[in-house]
């Protein structure tokens, strides 16, 4: 019997008040029909009401590839548990997304979990075991002392809890019913076997699907075509038939946002390692330039969203991949892809050109046991206690995503982001760095809004190192506080730095460097 059926009927399998688990990253491999299908269905009917939504990652791009923003619409959306969210503003409207708004007016239940434990939750609940144990987010916002992982003041159940085991510290995430999985593949045959060739990463699709049969629930496929049952080789499927209730074909599936196809994400593709294209100056081209100075080659490097991503660009810029100089770095991002660029924007998550795929979960894996020694991450606040934040802040609650796995088990970490921001402008004339125009808000603040990670008692208690790299200022990150190590040329160190830091007593270094010129190259 085929399993091959429509968006209206796969979506109505889904019950008032049950509990639906999609995958998706950013734009990558979201089942994008299927979710707005379960939303017109509640637009049409008012039912299914009062659902639970999990997303082990942020789901869509809110704009062309809306994803997780189809149900969030107040009634059918009770609750919702992401690692992380989207927040920008839509270039054809300027409004923020529908979710960000939902979270802001507190008109539903919203948890933020680290994407390590949103993945490897899954895990659990798919062997049917209590709950997840981690070390990883201890004194973070997902710690219960802190905040617990809440969004808002309507989600009031603890989901994470402390506990002591053999005498030491862990949070817990108890594991809980899963009704429904979306998963998104390229290919599948009529038992419902699911392939990914066409998808550059694989994130949770097979352990949601593990999960939500474990709970005894439904599972629905979205994918490109389907092909006669046996065609295909053993190896290319990655989610057996067995595991699928339901698949729904999209031909016009998007790979990602802007892209309905491209195959150098795939590998196997020949690259010289050279580039025509180029990032344009300013105070994000700087840092990635000062950022791509700790990058050594041979040690694997994992690369965060934001001004941290473009670090792999202008080392291409600058032809350091060039002639097979690529295969000299080993650089990856959370969502398990291995060497080649690593994309920032919207196409971040998958590599052009990788070499090799881990599937979400084990990747975390891989992060967690070390695999990554050297981190590059941006950071949105740094306070007087030496703490960062990159998860809730001003009008923004993007949440952690894969940054507090990432920075907990790196040995090296650098933090990238502008000194200031909203409206800041620069110039790099005779010579010097200008401030043409400083930006309204402060980063260095004395206490952040949500402490995403404790970066000073980890370099106190672990002896990780970390450093803080701005397009004027370069800081060490010691136990005792910041050290100013480096000053742009041309840069007032009283009045355009310290004086514009609320994060503390920050020392300046004895032997004080000139950040070298050839980063402020135009």
């Amino acid at each position: 019997m085929s399993k091959i059926c429509s968006v209206e009927e796969a979506v109505a399998i889904v019950r008032p008040g049950d509990t639906v688990a999609a995958v998706g990253v950013i734009g990558w491999i979201v089942p994008d029909a299927l979710l707005g299908g379960l939303a017109r269905r509640f637009r049409e009917s008012g039912t299914p009401a009062g659902c639970t939504f999990y997303f082990p990652c942020g789901t869509g791009d809110a704009i062309d590839i809306k994803g997780m923003d189809h149900v969030a619409i107040e009634g059918l959306m009770k609750r919702i548990v992401s690692g992380s969210y989207i927040n920008p503003t839509d270039p054809k409207t300027g409004e923020r997304p529908k979710l960000m708004q939902l979270i802001r007016q507190n008109k539903i239940e919203a948890y933020s979990w680290p994407i390590g434990a949103s993945m490897h939750w899954l895990r659990e609940v798919a062997r049917r075991s209590p709950g997840y144990l981690t070390r990883i987010g201890l004194g973070t916002y997902a710690d219960p002392r802190q905040e617990g992982g809440k969004f808002t003041a309507l989600a009031r159940q603890d989901l994470i809890r402390v506990v002591e085991f053999e005498g030491e510290e862990y949070l817990f995430y108890p594991t809980f019913r899963l009704d429904v999985g979306f998963v998104r593949g390229a290919t599948a045959d009529e038992f419902g076997n699911i392939s990914h060739e066409d998808e550059p990463i694989h994130s949770s699709s097979l352990q949601i699907a593990l999960a939500v049969k474990a709970c005894g629930g439904k599972v629905v496929a979205q994918v490109r075509r389907i092909v006669p049952r046996g065609e295909r080789h053993a190896p290319q499927v990655k989610i057996p038939g067995v595991l699928v209730d339901h698949v729904v074909v999209v031909p016009e599936q998007m790979m990602t946002t802007d892209t309905a196809y491209d195959t150098s994400y795939l590998g196997g593709v020949p690259w010289d390692g050279r580039t025509h294209d180029k990032l344009p100056f300013g105070p994000d081209k700087i840092i990635a330039r000062r950022g791509a100075r700790e990058i050594e080659p041979g040690v694997t490097s994992i690369f965060g969203f934001g001004a941290s991503s473009d670090i792999p660009t202008v080392l291409l810029e600058d032809g350091k991949f060039a002639d097979g100089g690529h295969r000299s770095y080993q650089f990856t991002t959370e969502h398990g892809p291995f060497g080649g660029l690593v994309m920032s924007g919207w196409q971040f998550s998958a590599n052009k050109y990788p070499e090799a795929l881990l599937d979400g979960v084990t990747q975390f894996d891989f992060i967690d046991g070390g695999g990554c020694p050297f981190a590059a991450l941006a950071f949105a606040e740094f306070d007087g206690e030496g703490n960062v934040n990159v998860s809730r802040f001003g009008s923004a609650n993007p949440g952690a995503g894969g940054f507090i796995d990432i920075a907990h088990n790196a040995r090296k970490l650098v933090f990238t982001g502008t000194f200031t921001t909203g409206g800041l402008q620069i110039g790099f004339e005779d010579g010097r760095l200008r401030i043409a125009r400083e930006g309204k808000i402060r980063k260095f603040v004395p206490r952040v809004e949500q402490i995403t990670y404790p970066v000073r008692r980890n370099v106190r208690e672990r002896g990780q190192t970390a450093m803080l790299v701005t397009e004027r200022a370069v800081f060490d990150v010691t136990g005792d506080g910041l050290v100013l190590t480096e000053v742009a040329p041309g840069i007032d160190v009283r009045g355009e730095i310290i004086a514009l830091m609320d994060a503390g007593d920050v020392r300046v270094a004895d032997r004080l460097k000139v950040m070298d010129a050839s980063l402020f190259a135009q």
